[in-house]
C-alpha cells in the first residue's frame, strides 16, 4: 500500500478570510506538485481531506490532475489536533493507494506513528503543498519512499 501525505497549500490569514481558503501561491504550489505527480505516473485511488477549506481546496486541485477512481472525500480524524491513532486504525484494513490532505501537527504525528511508533518523535518536516510517500510492506511495516516540495519542482 502507498500512502501520500500532503500538507495543504498556503492559506489566507484568518483576518483576510475567516474560512482560510488557499492563497494564489497555495493554489499554484498545489497545481505545480499535482502536475509533477501526474507526469510521474503516480496513481491514487482515493483522496481524503479534513473538511477544512484549505485542505478541501488542495485535495480538489490534486484530484483534478490525478483523477482518483474513488474520488475525494471528507474524513473524520484528520483535523490539526486529532489523534493520529484514529486514522491509523482506518489504515489497517486498507490496501489501495490513498492520499491524505491535512494539517500540522496531525500529519507529522501520523507519519511518526507509522514510521517509528512514537507520535512525539519528529521524523518528517512537511512543507505546504508538499507530498510525502510512505509504503507499507507485506509485514505491515511502513517506510518513507520519497518526498517532493514545491521549491524543487520547476
Amino acid at each position: 500500500m502507498l500512502l501520500y501525505l500532503v500538507q495543504h497549500g498556503e492559506a489566507k490569514q484568518k483576518e483576510e478570510d475567516p474560512s482560510r481558503g488557499l492563497t494564489i501561491k497555495g493554489k499554484k504550489d498545489a497545481e505545480k506538485i499535482s502536475g509533477y505527480l501526474l507526469k510521474s505516473s503516480i496513481l491514487v485511488d482515493e483522496i481524503f481531506h479534513s473538511g477544512k477549506l484549505r485542505a478541501e481546496e488542495t485535495a480538489d486541485i490534486f484530484a483534478e490532475s490525478l483523477k482518483p477512481v474513488q474520488g475525494v472525500a471528507k474524513v473524520n480524524g484528520l483535523l490539526p489536533l486529532d489523534s493520529p491513532a484514529l486514522f491509523h486504525e482506518k489504515l489497517l484494513g486498507m490496501e489501495r493507494s490513498i492520499m491524505i490532505v491535512g494539517h500540522l501537527p496531525h500529519l507529522g504525528r501520523l507519519a511518526s506513528l507509522l514510521l517509528c511508533g512514537d507520535i512525539e518523535r519528529h521524523v518528517v518536516s512537511f512543507q505546504m503543498a508538499g507530498v510525502v510517500c510512505l509504503a507499507r510492506d507485506l509485514n505491515g511495516l511502513w517506510s518513507m519512499q520519497w518526498m517532493i516540495t514545491p521549491d524543487v519542482v520547476i
